[in-house]
């Protein structure tokens, strides 16, 4: 993804994706970048050409691994036969169930690390209950369905259930968030962001909890995919990402 114009606007081109990991090489001022994601699929060009810029990049020395964001198992299975790809990132929690429909077992099977972003729903899943009413004119959140009117309050619901279980565990419930999260695979890790260090202790706390099975499937069976009021994105914002959808997101959108 780049700027152009002052729009995101999603650009896939080998020449443009060389172009930015070199502008950012310099921003960031160092001569490799790790792990160099490709963050969306540009449908206007074939993913084995936009893998293969990143796979010179790997061969120039400039990045060490690649990785994807927001794609379907089909196209990350078309990526890595062009090139290793080390790392797919896709939003992944409780209540965003998408990775289940393919992509978690693809990376399995392929070796591919599957980093889970968001895994706290967003914040849906704080403690204190988010207040939609007060985000930022520029928070992301205001636009996508599920935080919004009667589809927040529905899902407001599940919290009471959620709470119950984060108390018999002895935690609180961004820690259960997160080890339900871990817990749906050993290639499965986490990216929780915070800006509080007693965010960040209760992200670390979530490594010691401990799920027993029927208590995950018990999690798992509350916030079923199809009983979650609201599609996680807009209809704008879905026409930019290639991971699976559930049938009823794509009826709703």
């Amino acid at each position: 993804m780049g700027m152009r114009d002052g729009k995101r606007v999603l650009d896939g081109r080998p020449e443009h994706l060389k172009a930015q990991c070199d502008a950012s090489l310099q921003r960031l001022q160092t001569d490799v970048i790790d792990l160099y994601y490709m963050h969306r699929l540009d449908r206007k060009v074939p993913i084995e050409d936009s893998v293969g810029a990143l796979a010179d990049l790997v061969a120039a020395g400039k990045i060490r691994y690649i990785g994807l964001s927001e794609m379907s198992a089909a196209t990350l299975r078309r990526a890595c036969a062009v090139h290793p790809i080390t790392a797919m990132q896709s939003e992944y929690s409780l209540w965003t169930r998408n990775p289940e429909l393919g992509v978690l077992d693809a990376c399995a099977e392929l070796g591919v690390t599957f980093v889970a972003f968001s895994p706290v729903g967003r914040g849906f899943f704080a403690d204190e209950p988010l207040e939609p009413e007060t985000f930022h004119e520029t928070d992301l959140r205001s636009s996508m369905p599920r935080f919004q009117g009667d589809n927040y309050a529905k899902n407001l619901e599940k919290l009471n259930a959620t709470r119950e279980i984060a108390a018999q565990l002895g935690c609180g419930v961004p820690e259960l968030a997160l080890a339900w999260v871990l817990a749906q695979g050993e290639h499965v890790v986490t990216i929780p962001g915070t800006t509080r260090v007693d965010h960040l202790e209760q992200n670390l706390d979530a490594l010691r909890v401990a799920i027993p099975d029927p208590t995950l499937a018990r999690l798992g069976a509350i916030f079923a995919p199809a009983s979650i009021a609201g599609n996680r994105y807009s209809e704008a914002m879905q026409q930019s990402i290639d991971t699976e959808c559930f049938d009823f997101e794509v009826n709703e959108a």
